[in-house]
């Protein structure tokens, strides 16, 4: 068998595995996926528990091993969500040792060419090339001082890694000063453009509200409970999607104007987003990116506490692009009143270089294992 014929038959092997703070993560990896799947790659996913059921829907046919996640607890309070996140430093430093063994070990047992990291600290290794994915480049905490820690600790992480792909513009970013520092890390960064799983189509308005709840507990029930009644009192034709993939029961309809889903395949997901006249959401990255994508208005309420989104949902409405709310004191019927006033801007046609950066990776590797001759 000649070099080229063998490198044909054994195609490079991918890992790839994304943090499990929300699903966030998981879907922004979907549309990276699907591009190395169409250049042949064999994809293994690292996953468990809620992103285990999100990624195996999208991709019935793709090895999904098991990997623990990060599973830290959130507080039900905004004034105490940094406190709680910092008491558990013991346990996240615990669980980026655990993954950094893990894939050691895996390596060993399993031939693979690049892993590819949506935020895990811990996924590296000198013995192939390891990618990282972040769009928080600049960190963001209440505390000066432990912003200044946390820059440098999660840069000495990124620096570890072959690359560093941004998932915005290089100029304009979504993310803002998120993804743009002043003093950038070693590894060499990739600015890719915005990340989604959807597609923008010509479709109707059929919908006055559709919602997306995502992110950790309790706060994700803790908004439902505040959001959910409110939009059965107002009588709009609504779409509630309480983003819990793992729940076996999926739909639930009150009356004839609201119904209620757990979770959503990513093309009825995108139907029914685009079918709506203003949608409600977390300001989550990864939603922002698809209602980006989407070209669709939206009303922001950030996690309580949760910093960078704070932060993106008040970049984003100083930028014309979303309204952004609080979730302590939301009333729908004030916000709904605010966006009939408010002067959306649209963000443009969204570009991506993901193709791109996907098809030069994969040629490296191709063309280093025909050096190799394997």
């Amino acid at each position: 068998m000649s070099k080229i014929s063998a490198v044909a038959k054994n195609p490079p092997t991918i890992l790839i595995a994304p943090l499990d703070w929300g699903l966030g993560h998981a879907t922004r990896c979907v549309p990276v996926i699907h591009e190395l799947i169409k250049l042949g790659v064999t994809v293994i996913i690292a996953a468990e528990a809620a992103v285990k059921v999100v990624l195996k829907n999208e991709f019935p046919a793709v090895e999904i091993i098991p990997l623990k996640g990060y599973e830290i607890n959130y507080s039900k309070t905004k004034a105490g969500f940094f406190s709680k996140l910092i008491m558990q430093s013991p346990k996240i430093i615990k669980a980026i040792n655990y993954e950094h063994n893990w894939l050691t070990r895996f390596l060993k047992n399993n031939a693979i060419d690049v892993v590819i990291s949506d935020n895990r600290f811990g996924l590296w290794t000198k013995t192939v090339p390891c990618v990282y994915i972040t769009h928080q480049l600049n960190l963001h905490s209440p505390n000066f001082a432990l912003t200044i820690l946390g820059q440098k600790v999660h840069y000495s992480f990124i620096n570890r890694y072959t690359e560093c792909w941004v998932p915005d513009y290089e100029e304009n970013g979504i993310a803002g000063k998120l993804s743009h520092p002043i003093h950038p890390p070693k590894t060499p960064l990739k600015y890719i453009g915005p990340l989604s799983r959807l597609k923008k189509k010509k479709s109707k308005k059929e919908l006055d509200i559709f919602v997306a709840l995502s992110g950790p507990e309790p706060q994700r029930t803790i908004f439902e409970k505040i959001l959910a009644p409110q939009i059965k009192k107002s009588g709009l034709k609504s779409v509630f999607v309480r983003g819990l993939p793992s729940e076996i029961k999926n739909s639930y309809t009150d009356n004839d104007h609201f119904k209620m889903y757990n979770h959503l395949p990513s093309a009825q997901f995108n139907e029914m987003m685009q079918k709506a006249e203003m949608v409600i959401c977390r300001s989550g990255y990864s939603s922002v990116m698809d209602l980006i994508v989407l070209g669709q208005k939206a009303i922001l309420v950030p996690t309580p506490g949760q910093t960078e989104q704070e932060y993106l949902a008040a970049f984003l409405q100083d930028k014309k692009l979303f309204i952004a709310a609080s979730q302590q004191d939301f009333s729908l019927s004030v916000q709904l009143e605010k966006a009939k006033k408010f002067n959306f801007q649209s963000a443009g046609d969204p570009q991506t270089n993901l193709k791109q950066v996907v098809k030069n990776l994969v040629e490296r590797l191709r063309a280093n294992r025909k050096i190799k001759g394997n």
